[in-house]
C-alpha cells in the first residue's frame, strides 16, 4: 500500500514542479507578444490572444469538475471507513488508517485539478516555443 501512495504524491509533485516551469515560459512569450503586437494587432496574435482566454476557462472548469467528482468519491469513501469502524474493535492502527485515507483522498483531489491545467501549460510551452514571435 505505501508504494502507490508515495507514486500518488510523487506525481503530483512533479506535475506541479512542471507547471511552475512551464506557466513563466507561456506567460512570457505572451506578454511579449502582446508587447509588440502594440495597438495593431494582428489576425495571427487575435487568435493566440482568444486562445489564451479560451484556454484558462476549458482548463479551469475541467479542474474545478474534476476536483468535485473526485471529493464526492472521497467522502463516500471515508463515509464508508467511518461506518465500518463503529461495528469493528478499535486498532491501534485506526488513527494511522484514517490518517493515510485523509492523505490518499487529498492527493486525488490535488491530482485531479491539476492534471488539466499541467496538460494545457505544458503543451503550450512546448508549442510557444517553437512559435516565432515575429
Amino acid at each position: 500500500m505505501r508504494a502507490p501512495r508515495l507514486r500518488k504524491s510523487q506525481s503530483v509533485t512533479s506535475q506541479a514542479a512542471e507547471l511552475a516551469m512551464a506557466v513563466p515560459q507561456v506567460v512570457v512569450h505572451r506578454m511579449t507578444r502582446l508587447a509588440m503586437a502594440g495597438p495593431n494587432v494582428s489576425a495571427r496574435d487575435r487568435k493566440e490572444f482568444q486562445l489564451m482566454v479560451e484556454e484558462k476557462q476549458a482548463a479551469f472548469t475541467e479542474a474545478w469538475q474534476a476536483m468535485a467528482t473526485q471529493s464526492l468519491h472521497a467522502q463516500g469513501q471515508l463515509a464508508a471507513s467511518f461506518m465500518q469502524s463503529l461495528w469493528t474493535p478499535a486498532s491501534p492502527h485506526s488513527a494511522t488508517s484514517l490518517a493515510t485515507q485523509m492523505h490518499d483522498a487529498t492527493m486525488g483531489v490535488l491530482g485531479k485539478g491539476i492534471a488539466p491545467m499541467h496538460r494545457k501549460a505544458v503543451a503550450n510551452a512546448k508549442r510557444l516555443a517553437r512559435t516565432r514571435l515575429r
